[in-house]
């Protein structure tokens, strides 16, 4: 393709031009090779001796939605050369603008982020619309920005505003890019295009000093070393305080920005290029592109499944405790009225004052307006009976984990709801083959399985069980979807997805906890390994009651590898340490100042699982962590086998998001291929003793054999 099929020159009056962005078949300009390269030529070809005054502008929805992530891998594969290429074609375009003998403005519309936002960057002024999001979120990628945005970012707004801006990684509004100073002015999009020529005659006719805005950008930052070092340590923790050897691109934007402040504009970007080669070689880079990816695949697929559905009008929810009461709040909050019914007036109120208290949350962070709580609030209609629910189009059955109760529940709310209404059963383990008997219409009925606490957690499981039909499938993907969720579409199984894999996990602590291995050791060896919380934390937090029952339904269905056995949680249970709830679990919980439960370590649970445990063999720390994180690890690759999701990207992207699996391996296939499938298979061989739960699947044994991995390029990591 010719470079006017990426970027062209348009005469405007007098001469004054329009440089073009419009990349070919795709909805948005996205900087891959091509493009880059593309914007790159033709620049160094503009008649500089003809323009007067310059606007890039793009025809599209947004400005420039930023790098070709689609790229990175196979580039970052490729050593770094690769890499120095990469990033100096995007340094070259980008000097080119701005050293044009002429004021030049970004005019942008919608994204312009990452590369996006570093060519907004390299002209003299910006002007926005409303609707603009720009940002630099390439700190989530576990990089850094490439093409300039370390260096002018900090000269144009203060270090202490760039550093929150690439720590964070989040868009930005356009009102908070002018009150920084990014944008230099900020309009309605009907009058964008006519406010930006006015910018431009204003500049060239010398009424806006361009040059001054340029020159900010040429030169070393003015700042004391004292005021430098005060704003790098200010902006600590931006990102959530990472470990560097998990997270290492926080570290090393800071450092290179504390260098290149104190440089001219050429030896600035290449300090920037160096930095971004070393991160972009790291595991957790690619780990992050592949996360990022996997996550964009999961979103088309979902919209592939929504498409032709909408969200109900109204939905109900049976059930008002902690998870009939979230999912109320969630479709209310993000406008969905729903009906929620209980049998007795307490639940109701408990349901209520459960919503409520997620309210009045939002409102006290400013994430919620007042005005929208009380407008929550009214979209949640409390009930004792079914009225009303003939009218609903969705039915949300949140009743207790109870086979016999959730068939009933389910038979009765049918008769109540209209031939096409969906009724989802909101289950962590039973299965929707086991229930579908009991309804007239299986084909409207599904799983949908929350997690908790539903406000926070994104994921929500869509069961597709043997008698459902697509479109009941497509209208639960589009309820989720409108709740500002992340649904995934899985096989009907028990435990589905994320939970069958983690009760492999959970069933290896316990093993462990039996074999004398201290439960607080393991909790922080799985802390360090990346977990929010070690596995005894997260059964205090489910609860044991919860955690005893689901493991036997879970051990009944997979008996060869996953079979129930007495265990820590029986002993805790019976000695009525619920976890959390009661106070009291593997840990003992008081309240901190802000009302949430902290941990600390309690001398009774050692004479209480005094009775189970053996002397086991003494372990080391790393036999430790591959003894948990082997099932694990397995049992995904048996989900693969079997076709319970439709890819490991999916998969990865499921367990990131419903069990908070660590983000800097990538998922756990990301992991797998981190360390091999022949070193897993080699490890496995240590533990052939303990079963079949330590058996690589044949998938991972082929693997072995064929030297082969779950995504591309994860093996052939760049070396520097």
């Amino acid at each position: 393709m010719s470079v006017e099929t990426y970027v062209r020159l348009e005469a405007i009056e007098d001469g004054l031009y329009r440089l073009v962005l419009d990349f070919p078949d795709a909805p948005l300009n996205v900087l891959g090779r091509k493009a880059t390269n593309a914007l790159a030529e033709a620049v160094a070809n503009l008649p500089t001796d003809k323009i007067r005054g310059l606007l890039v502008v793009s025809t599209k929805r947004g400005f420039v939605a930023g790098a070709d992530i689609t790229e990175f891998c196979e580039s970052f594969s490729k050593g770094t050369s690769e890499l120095f290429d990469y990033a100096m074609v995007g340094q070259g375009a980008l000097n080119g603008i701005e050293d044009l003998p002429c004021p030049t403005i970004s005019v942008v519309r919608g994204e312009a982020l990452g590369g996006g936002l570093e060519v907004a960057l390299s002209t003299d002024l910006r002007i926005f619309s409303k609707n603009a999001k720009v940002g630099l979120p390439e700190v989530n990628l576990g990089i850094m920005p490439g093409w300039g945005g370390s260096i002018r970012l900090p000269r144009l707004i203060g270090v202490d505003n760039a550093m929150q801006w690439m720590l964070q990684g989040r868009p930005m509004k356009a009102d908070e890019a002018l009150r920084v100073g990014v944008a230099n002015a900020v309009v309605d999009d009907a009058d964008l295009e006519t406010a930006a020529l006015e910018m431009l005659k204003s500049a060239v006719a010398g009424d806006i000093d361009y040059r001054s805005h340029r020159a900010k950008k040429l030169m070393p930052l003015a700042i004391s070393d004292h005021e430098l070092e005060m704003a790098l340590t200010a902006s600590e923790g931006m990102f959530g305080n990472p470990k560097v050897d998990q997270y290492p691109a926080p570290a090393r934007i800071t450092r290179s920005v504390r260098k290149s402040t104190r440089m001219q504009r050429e030896d600035a970007q290449h300090q920037e290029d160096s930095d971004f080669i070393e991160l972009a070689a790291t595991p957790t880079a690619k780990s992050l592109i592949n996360l990022f990816m996997s996550n964009q695949a999961l979103r088309r697929e979902n919209k592939s499944y929504a498409e032709g559905s909408a969200a109900p009008a109204k939905a109900a929810v049976l059930g008002a405790g902690i998870m009939g009461g979230g999912v109320a709040y969630q479709s209310a909050s993000t406008g969905t009225p729903i009906l929620m019914k209980d049998i007795s007036d307490g639940a109701i109120e408990a349901g209520l004052k459960e919503s409520d208290r997620l309210m009045l949350g939002q409102v006290m962070r400013g994430r919620m307006k007042p005005e929208d709580a009380l407008k929550t609030c009214r979209r949640i209609e409390p009930r004792l009976d079914y009225y009303g629910f003939d009218s609903a189009d969705f039915v949300v059955e949140a009743v207790v984990e109870n086979l016999n109760v959730k068939r009933a529940v389910l038979a009765e709310v049918e008769q109540q709801v209209g031939e096409a209404t969906v009724l989802a059963t909101n289950t962590s383990t039973l299965t929707v083959k086991e229930m579908q008997d009991a309804v007239q219409r299986p084909e409207n009925l599904c799983g949908m399985h929350f997690f908790n606490p539903v406000h926070r957690m994104p994921l929500v499981e869509i069961v597709k069980g043997e008698l459902t039909s697509d479109e009941t499938v497509s209208r639960a993907v589009s309820y989720a979807l409108a709740m500002k969720k992340l649904p995934i579409v899985v096989k009907d199984c028990s435990g589905f997805l994320v939970n069958r894999i983690l009760f492999a996990y959970t069933r290896a602590f316990f093993e462990l906890v039996n074999e004398g291995v201290d439960f607080s050791r393991i909790d922080r060896l799985m802390e360090k390994f990346g977990w929010p919380m070690g596995p005894a934390a997260l059964n205090d937090m489910v609860g044991m009651d919860t955690c005893v029952h689901a493991s036997k339904i879970v051990g009944d269905a997979y008996p060869d590898r996953m079979s129930d056995f007495r265990n820590a949680a029986d002993l805790l249970l019976e000695a009525g340490r619920l976890g959390q709830k009661s106070g009291a679990g593997f840990y003992r919980y008081e309240l901190d100042k802000k009302g949430k439960p902290k941990k600390k370590a309690d001398p009774e649970v050692g004479s209480i699982l005094a009775p189970l445990v053996t002397q086991g063999t003494e372990l080391s720390d790393q036999q430790v962590v591959d003894r948990m994180m082997l099932p694990f690890c397995f049992e995904a690759a048996r989900c693969l086998e079997e076709k319970v999701a439709s890819s490991a990207g999916a998969i990865d992207t499921a367990l990131v998001n419903g069990l908070g699996f660590p983000r800097h391996l990538g998922g756990v296939f990301g992991y797998m291929d981190q360390l091999g499938a022949a070193k897993l298979v080699e490890l496995s061989e240590q533990y052939q003793h303990l079963g079949l739960a330590y058996q690589p699947p044949a998938s991972v044994i082929e693997m072995a054999t064929d030297n082969k991995s779950f995504y591309p390029f994860s093996t052939a990591v760049a070396q520097h």
